[in-house]
């Protein structure tokens, strides 16, 4: 049986800022970040900017459901925390997205199954974790879905949300995207916790995380972060105490 992720993309793309159409596929390369800028709402500009300009290809960096935070996490290599991370999202009735790579969804089969057993949605990340815009179109079709269909193979599950490795992308490589059947998914809030050997405290993490806090995030974190799977609890109780469903 082909299984599809709970959160729906009408969840995440419904009411989405009107887009400005690309006319023209532009392949720079383009590094995306959230920015320090926020509107009355305490939303980035540079996500809101971003939905604006490529809506239309289906790419986002914000949900326009103003009740709602989503957490995803980049699953690139295994470190030892996603059983507990995976237990704080079970207690606290939380479904996430978790990204993949092809290294992880090759090696971590027990992890994987638990994710999909327990509702979790799971995205495309790269076979390789490649940089999309530095390949030709065939490449970076190959690098979307290999992995797609690695997935759809062995795990009876079909992904439709991509998030480009390196945060790094182009017009050209969005309408790549587009043209596989993904939706592209990047983050309206994320920070330096992936430094395994440079991991932020508990209260620096926690600090950052709940005062970032907006309608219609997109909340990226690293799974082989210690700091994320010790305050991941806090930190959901914390937005909803805010008045977000999590």
């Amino acid at each position: 049986m082909i299984k599809i992720a709970p959160i729906t993309a009408a969840l995440i793309t419904a009411a989405i800022v009107p887009s400005v159409s690309v006319c023209a596929a532009d392949c720079t390369k383009i590094g995306y970040g959230q920015g320090t800028s926020v509107d009355e709402r305490n939303r980035p500009t540079d996500a809101l900017q971003f939905n604006d300009r490529y809506s239309d290809l289906d790419a986002f960096a914000l949900s326009a459901d103003d009740n709602r935070i989503i957490i995803t996490f980049d699953q690139g290599y295994e470190n030892g925390y996603t059983s507990k991370i995976l237990d704080t999202l079970k207690e606290k009735n939380v479904h996430a997205i978790f990204f993949l790579t092809g290294d992880y969804a090759k090696k971590e089969e027990s992890l994987v199954k638990r994710m999909i057993a327990e509702g979790h949605t799971l995205g495309n990340h790269g076979m390789t974790h490649s940089s999309i815009p530095s390949l030709s179109d065939e490449a970076a079709q190959e690098e979307i879905m290999s992995l797609h269909n690695y997935v759809l193979n062995n795990y009876g599950y079909e992904m439709q949300y991509f998030r480009c490795p390196c945060g790094e992308y182009s017009e050209r490589s969005l309408e790549t995207i587009q043209k596989c059947g993904y939706k592209t998914v990047f983050w309206s809030f994320a920070y330096v916790d992936w430094k395994t050997d440079a991991q932020p405290s508990t209260s620096v993490g926690m600090e950052k995380l709940t005062k970032s806090a907006h309608g219609g995030e997109i909340l990226l974190l690293h799974s082989v972060s210690s700091t994320n799977a010790e305050i991941l609890g806090d930190v959901i109780d914390s937005f909803r105490a805010q008045g977000f469903v999590v």
